[in-house]
């Protein structure tokens, strides 16, 4: 779907509606956020945990 159309049937809706979605957009940008924060705290610690999880004595726990 297009922006314009996404406008064209946002600016039809009652106002009361028009709050919904403005809610239900704000709930999914905050959602994504929180997913590359969790994204970006991951790939960062993956370095610092690398001689951890990647040693001869813990090859055993690849497999499973």
């Amino acid at each position: 779907m297009q922006a314009d159309a996404l406008i064209e049937m946002i600016q039809a809706l009652p106002p009361e509606r028009i709050a919904e979605v403005e809610d239900f957009v704000a709930f999914i940008t905050a959602r994504e956020q929180e997913r590359a924060l969790t994204r970006a705290a991951a790939a960062a610690s993956a370095p610092a945990f690398a001689a951890i999880w990647n040693n001869p004595e813990d090859d055993a726990y690849d497999a499973l």
